[in-house]
């Protein structure tokens, strides 16, 4: 759950990692004087970049982008060249999350399940945890490991279980983890009253190095 500090500390993060990864020629910025001692742009070169004062900027960077406007926020994200899971990430931040479509749908129809029933292929629905809610049984024979779990969650799945990586085949597997990370966190900024998620995310967090190291990029990505 993203609240108080931690929210501050996420704003922090993301928009110091969108800073440093954004090179000043790629931003139109030709660099001059001495050798450049940061990655990326400088704050005061994203404060022109967006139409705001240094001290301002150094604010939102901190974190308090509560009170920002969407001009504030339109004008960072064009600075930072922000791709649409980015912006939308920012927004979240910003307005606290829970945007239209935010909150995870959990039951499922059985007019649903006899459709998936009904398809002569793996089919499968999931909510933006990366739970599955409900399958047909070829999608089930496909991700059979993953549904002998209690709790059938790709996130889990694929950080927490040595057989992922064979499902997945290496370096497959590298870029699914980062998709699948990238996706959780951009729902912890649209779901931050969202327990379970939390749950989820402080589990990985804590359990799997490889997840830590793809949440602390900073990357976002729409499932």
């Amino acid at each position: 759950m993203l609240a108080g500090m931690e929210r501050r500390r996420e704003v922090r993060q993301f928009l110091t990692s969108r800073r440093a990864r954004l090179s000043p020629e790629a931003a139109g910025i030709v660099p001059r004087g001495a050798e450049r001692r940061v990655p990326g742009l400088r704050r005061e070169e994203v404060a022109v970049l967006a139409g705001m004062s240094v001290e301002y900027y150094v604010r939102l960077e901190r974190g308090d982008v509560g009170g920002a406007s969407d001009s504030v926020l339109d004008g960072l994200a064009r600075a930072l060249q922000l791709n649409e899971a980015e912006r939308l990430h920012l927004y979240d931040l910003a307005r606290g999350g829970m945007r239209e479509g935010g909150s995870p749908t959990e039951a499922i129809r059985p007019s649903l399940q006899r459709l998936l029933d009904s398809i002569d292929a793996p089919a499968l629905v999931r909510n933006r945890r990366l739970d599955y809610l409900a399958a047909n049984a070829p999608g089930r024979a496909l991700l059979c490991e993953m549904f002998e779990s209690e709790r059938s969650n790709q996130g889990r799945y694929v950080f927490l279980d040595p057989r992922a990586r064979r499902f997945h085949l290496d370096p497959d597997w590298d870029a699914v983890a980062s998709d699948f990370a990238a996706m959780l966190r951009l729902e912890s900024g649209r779901s931050p009253e969202d327990r379970q998620l939390a749950a989820l995310m402080e589990e990985l967090l804590d359990a799997s190095a490889d997840f830590r190291s793809r949440w602390e990029s900073g990357d976002v990505r729409l499932s």
